[in-house]
C-alpha cells in the first residue's frame, strides 16, 4: 500500500528470509563464516544457534545462494519426523528413489551410503542442513549421529549443519547425547543486533527496496531498538507497521510516536507515556505542591515571629525535610530508569546467571567461561523465555529480567521477590525496590531462570516416554492431588492414563493442556511440591 508513497520498489520489511536483504552485521558475518566453513570442511557437525527471529534462516538462504559447484545439498526444514521419515526426507532431497514396499531404516541408509560413495568417487560433496534442529527427537538425533559414520578412510561422506534455537545446546548437554555433542566441531550463537546496528539495519533494508531518503527519524530508530531489542524479525514487523502509520497520515518521515503506536499494535499492549515523560509530569506536580507548601510555611513563620518574638525560627534544612515529608512522605528516590542509565557495572547475561547460582547456594567459578555449564554440573538448567508477570509468579523462581532504559541500553536485573505491587530487585550488588508498573515500563517480557530437572534430566515427557522421570511425574501428581492415589499406577511408562491426569493438572494451573510435561510444567510441579532449599519469589 505504501511503497509508491515512499518511492520504494517493494516492501522493505517483509519477514520472508530474502538473501538480498541480509544485513551483514559483525555477528551475522561471523555466523555466515561458520556456515561457509561447514561447507568447505568435512570433519563433523557445525552448529549455529540463535533466538527466534535473529536471522538464522536468512543466513541459511544466503548460504544456499552461494553453494559452489560440485556440492549437493539436502535441506530439512521440518525436523518433527520419526527416524524413518527423517531418513526418507534426506533421500527425497537428494533424489534417491527407494521403492515403498522395501522401505526400512536399513534400506534407506544403504541407499544413502551408496549415493554418497558414488558422489565422492565423482568428486562431489554432500551437505545436510537441518533447520529448527531443536525440535529433533532424541531418536532422530541418534540417527543424525549415526549418519556421520558414513565415511571413507580419509573423510566424512556427509557434512551436517544444525540450525537451531538455544534449546538445542541444552538438549545436547544431556548425558545420553554426549557422543553427538562431542562431534560438533564448530559452534556459533547468533545474538540480536546492537542499538547502532539496528539503525544501520533499517537504512540497509530501505536502500535495498529502492528508498532514496532517510524515512525514519534518528530517535525513531532508537525507539525501534527499544521495542525490538535488536531482534530482526521484530524490527521488520514494527518498521512495516510504522511506515503504514506514516502513510495513513500522509507523513513522509516516521516519528517516535508512530513507532510506539506500531509496537503497541504488534504487541497488543496499549502504549502509554514513556518513563521520562511520566516522571516529568509527576515531579512537575510535586514541585508545584512543594513551592506552595514552602510559601505557606514562610508566611506562617513570619506571622509567628511577629506574634511570638521569643520563638526560634525553623532552620532551612529542617524546612526542607518538612517539605519533603509533607509532599511525599519520604525523601524522593531516583527512578529505576535513571538508575539503569547511570549504572556502570556489569549487568549482562553471564553476570546475572552467576548471581542466580549464588541465590541457589552454589559458589560460582569465576574462571569458568559458561555459567549455564556450571549450573548443569550442579544439577540445574538455564531457561530463557518471553512471558508475563503471571507466568513468572506462577513459576515462583528468582529470575533475571532484561530491562531496557530510555537510552536503549539493556541490563539484567535479578527479581528476587514480589509482594503486593512491589518488585524487589538486585542490580549487581545493589538491592532495589520498584513498583511492578515501573518495571513493566522497561521490560519487554524476556527473562532467565534456573531450575532443577528431576534426576538431573530435563527431558520432555510425553506418551511413550519411559524411565525414572516418568515415575517421578506419577509420584509428584499423587503428592499434589491425593485423589490420584490408588488409581494411578507406579509404572515407569508414560501411558494414556498418566496423560489424562497430567492434563487435569495443567488445566487447573492454566497451562497449555497438551498432556506433555515440558520445562514449564515440570518447574511448576517442583514449585508446588515446595521442596526445601529451593529459592522462591514468594519466600514460602
Amino acid at each position: 500500500m505504501y511503497t509508491k508513497f515512499f518511492g520504494l520498489n517493494e516492501k522493505p520489511f517483509s519477514i520472508t528470509p530474502d538473501p538480498r536483504y541480509l544485513f551483514m552485521s559483525e555477528r551475522h558475518s561471523e555466523g555466515l563464516a561458520h556456515l561457509v566453513y561447514g561447507v568447505k570442511d568435512s570433519s563433523g557437525f557445525i552448529q549455529l544457534t540463535g533466538e527466534v527471529g535473529t536471522g538464522k534462516t536468512t543466513l541459511v538462504r544466503t548460504l544456499l545462494s552461494r553453494i559452489p559447484k560440485g556440492v549437493d545439498v539436502a535441506l530439512v526444514l521440518n525436523p518433527q519426523l520419526s527416524p524413518l521419515e527423517f531418513l526418507s526426507a534426506i533421500c527425497d532431497e537428494l533424489k534417491i528413489n527407494i521403492p515403498k514396499e522395501t522401505i526400512s531404516s536399513k534400506t534407506v541408509v544403504d541407499a544413502l551410503n551408496q549415493r554418497l560413495l558414488s558422489g565422492h568417487a565423482n568428486g562431489r560433496r554432500t551437505i545436510l542442513i537441518i533447520d529448527e534442529a531443536q525440535n529433533l527427537s532424541t531418536e532422530v538425533l541418534e540417527e543424525v549421529r549415526l549418519l556421520t559414520n558414513l565415511e571413507t578412510a580419509k573423510q566424512k561422506l556427509l557434512q551436517i549443519i544444525l540450525i537451531a534455537q538455544p534449546e538445542l545446546r541444552d538438549k545436547l548437554s544431556q548425558t545420553n547425547l554426549r557422543q553427538l555433542a562431542q562431534r560438533v566441531t564448530g559452534r556459533y550463537h547468533l545474538e540480536p543486533l546492537s542499538k547502532e546496528d539496528t539503525a544501520r539495519y533499517i537504512d540497509h533494508r530501505l536502500r535495498v527496496a529502492g528508498g532514496l531518503g532517510d524515512l525514519f527519524e534518528d530517535k525513531a530508530k532508537r525507539e525501534v531498538y527499544r521495542h525490538s531489542l535488536g531482534v530482526p524479525r521484530l524490527i521488520n514487523v514494527i518498521c512495516d507497521r510504522s511506515l503504514l502509520g506514516a502513510y495513513s497520515q500522509e507523513i513522509r518521515k516516521v516519528t517516535v510516536q508512530m513507532v510506539r503506536d506500531a509496537a503497541s499494535e504488534v504487541s497488543g499492549v496499549r502504549a502509554g507515556l514513556v518513563p521520562q515523560k511520566r516522571l516529568f509530569y509527576l515531579f512537575g506536580a510535586v514541585a508545584i505542591l512543594a513551592v506552595t507548601t514552602v510559601i505557606w510555611m514562610l508566611a506562617e513563620m513570619q506571622d509567628s515571629s511577629i506574634n511570638a518574638p521569643d520563638s526560634v525560627p525553623l532552620a532551612v534544612d529542617e524546612a526542607s525535610d518538612v517539605m519533603a515529608n509533607t509532599v511525599t512522605g519520604e525523601v524522593a528516590q531516583p527512578s529505576l530508569d535513571g538508575l539503569l542509565r547511570s549504572y556502570s557495572g556489569s549487568a549482562d547475561n553471564n553476570s546475572a546467571i552467576i548471581a542466580l547460582l549464588t541465590i541457589w547456594g552454589i559458589e560460582p567459578d569465576p574462571g569458568a567461561a559458561e555459567p549455564c555449564a556450571q549450573a548443569a554440573s550442579n544439577g540445574l538448567r538455564c531457561l530463557s523465555k518471553r512471558g508475563s508477570w503471571t507466568a513468572i509468579q506462577q513459576l515462583n523462581r528468582p529470575v533475571a529480567l532484561s530491562l531496557t532504559d530510555s537510552l536503549g541500553q539493556t541490563r539484567k536485573l535479578l527479581l528476587v521477590a514480589i509482594d503486593d505491587k512491589t518488585a524487589h530487585l538486585r542490580l549487581g550488588e545493589q538491592p532495589l525496590q520498584a513498583s511492578v508498573d515501573e518495571v513493566t515500563s522497561l521490560w519487554f517480557g524476556e527473562y532467565t531462570l534456573l531450575w532443577e530437572p528431576p534426576n538431573g534430566d530435563p527431558a520432555v515427557l510425553r506418551v511413550g516416554s519411559r524411565g525414572q522421570n516418568v515415575r517421578w511425574l506419577r509420584q509428584s501428581l499423587v503428592a499434589l492431588d491425593p485423589d490420584f492415589s490408588g488409581t494411578i499406577s507406579n509404572s515407569d511408562e508414560f501411558d494414556d492414563e498418566l496423560r489424562s491426569y497430567l492434563m487435569q493438572f495443567q488445566q487447573r494451573n492454566r497451562l497449555e493442556t497438551d498432556g506433555i510435561a515440558g520445562e514449564q510444567t515440570q518447574i511448576i510441579i517442583n514449585t508446588q511440591l515446595g521442596l526445601d532449599g529451593r529459592p522462591t519469589l514468594s519466600g514460602s
